[in-house]
């Protein structure tokens, strides 16, 4: 079911301007829109040459916020596809004065358009839709697809950190990751009993984990 347009939508958006990038672009073909680079500035964005992170699928920016606050000297990225949902994370950042953070709102499959290679130093996949039916396969962001992508943009030695409470699609992500050169490491098969420090839980993740879901995890760097 498609979500209601959230009420006074283009003017909060507006409002959230210092915050946000739209990566919508007149070319619908993914494709051949990449080829035609518009690349972000980051450090004049940011105003700094600090290391910079991704999370694609950011939501209402729960995760993204509080890791800005958590690293202050690292600049955090956080990419949405959904309007009615992006404006509440800018909101948030902007609400909490967060000078570290900010949001890109559009798909991941135009982010080679306006990230310049080897300019992410980590990229966050925290319970992205798995798209169970197979003929969906190639939405998942742990999709071939998107893992080209992902090696264009990783500086050597980076890494992806993937949590997702869907076994399947967790399964799934690692045969795609190892199958295209990725190692992995730490690996968690129920990340809130395995001890591991440190953890910024999502919206999603407190729902599930409220419900005595195991949550799985996993980083993953090309060899």
């Amino acid at each position: 079911m498609r979500m209601r347009k959230k009420k006074h939508l283009d003017e909060r958006m507006a409002q959230c301007a210092d915050y946000l990038f739209s990566m919508q672009c007149d070319d619908l073909n993914a494709l051949t829109a990449v080829e035609k680079k518009e690349y972000i500035d980051l450090p004049a964005l940011f105003g700094n040459n600090n290391p910079v992170v991704l999370e694609i699928g950011c939501g209402k920016g729960r995760f993204a916020c509080e890791l800005a606050r958590r690293e202050p000297a690292v600049n955090v990225l956080a990419l949405e596809k959904a309007r009615n949902v992006i404006v509440m994370a800018c909101e948030q950042a902007k609400r909490e004065n967060i000078p570290n953070v900010y949001f890109l709102h559009g798909g991941a499959e135009y982010l080679e358009k306006y990230l310049p290679p080897q300019s992410v130093d980590r990229i966050y996949l925290n319970f992205s839709c798995p798209f169970p039916k197979n003929s969906y396969a190639n939405r998942r962001l742990t999709n071939e697809r998107f893992l080209k992508s992902y090696a264009v943009l990783l500086r050597p030695g980076a890494e992806i950190h993937q949590k997702t409470d869907n076994m399947h699609f967790f399964e799934y992500s690692i045969e795609q990751l190892t199958h295209f050169g990725f190692a992995l490491k730490n690996v968690s098969l129920d990340l809130h009993h395995s001890g591991f420090e440190g953890n910024i839980e999502t919206e999603y993740e407190s729902r599930f984990a409220s419900q005595g879901c195991p949550i799985y995890r996993l980083e993953a760097y090309l060899k």
